[in-house]
């Protein structure tokens, strides 16, 4: 097997154990899936803090949260995050057990880079809870973040592909200015966070085979509501450099928020690739 090909299969391991059932906020699936994280990131080497927060009119949520590595406060904080909540109903393969997969393979590859004097800003990794929720878990952590941010990087929806002509919709008007062909993913962000959106979309495209499209949306994403849809939007309203990597949800995907939201439909090459992408993108960030 190659790396690529292992990589591919561990993708799909944790998407798997991940998006059995659903995992709406509160579940004993949902539980199960916060410990399986919480594990993962602790195997791969990091801190994890168990962070609960309490939101109007939800039951209690706990995001997790790595502590920032290397231990130096006087660097710039450098935040990757994936939301581990599904939507009520959907097994959330796509929505969100991709994103978390590839979070998780990214923390086992990051961690030796960490140590020593080298990176120029400190890493911190987070899986929100209550995501579909009004973004809760990211409302409540970003509230809180202190000193200066590099950015912060929002892994959504990373796994579904499609290379048929026409199974790439789009807004009206940019309509015409992407491919109608779902087969790359996509790098969001606003018009504050350009230089972030330039420096991930640029370093991903140097992961073999995958296609990236870049989108700088004007102010906090008023006039395209649906590039507010995940964690980075909690950044946004609060002036803080941040995008959103994403498979570009239900423009592509026909299974989002459905119970056929399945580990069966994803393109686990595709999703390495995407991985592969993330992992130069942060690797490139923190250098």
């Amino acid at each position: 097997m190659t790396p690529d090909e292992q990589l591919a299969d561990d993708l799909r391991q944790h998407v798997r154990r991940l998006a059995s059932e659903p995992r709406p906020a509160g579940s004993a699936a949902h539980l199960r899936a916060r410990e399986y994280v919480a594990d993962h990131l602790a195997r791969a080497g990091f801190a994890v803090e168990h962070a609960p927060f309490r939101a109007d009119g939800l039951p209690p949520g706990v995001n997790l949260l790595t502590r920032p590595l290397p231990e130096r406060p006087d660097l710039p904080l450098l935040l990757v995050a994936a939301h581990y909540d599904s939507a009520p109903g959907t097994p959330g393969a796509d929505d969100n057990a991709s994103a978390v997969a590839a979070l998780l393979e990214l923390a086992s590859w990051i961690r030796p880079l960490l140590d020593g004097a080298g990176p120029r800003a400190r890493l911190q990794l987070a899986a929100y809870d209550q995501e579909e929720d009004g973004l809760a878990g990211s409302r409540a952590h970003s509230g809180g973040v202190a000193g200066p941010v590099l950015g912060m990087l929002s892994l959504e929806m990373l796994g579904y592909a499609d290379a048929r002509p026409g199974s790439q919709r789009l807004p009206p008007h940019l309509a015409g200015l992407y491919p109608d062909t779902g087969d790359f993913i996509g790098v969001v962000g606003n018009q504050a966070s350009r230089g972030l959106v330039q420096a991930v979309a640029g370093a991903m495209k140097g992961a073999e085979g995958l296609k990236v499209e870049a989108l700088a949306v004007p102010g906090n994403g008023e006039q395209l509501p649906e590039s507010r849809q995940s964690d980075h939007a909690s950044f946004w309203d609060r002036g803080l450099p941040a995008l959103m990597v994403t498979d570009t949800s239900f423009f592509r995907n026909p299974h989002y928020h459905q119970p056929s939201d399945t580990p069966d439909t994803l393109d686990y090459a595709f999703l390495a690739r995407v991985t592969a992408g993330v992992r130069l993108a942060v690797r490139g960030l923190l250098r």
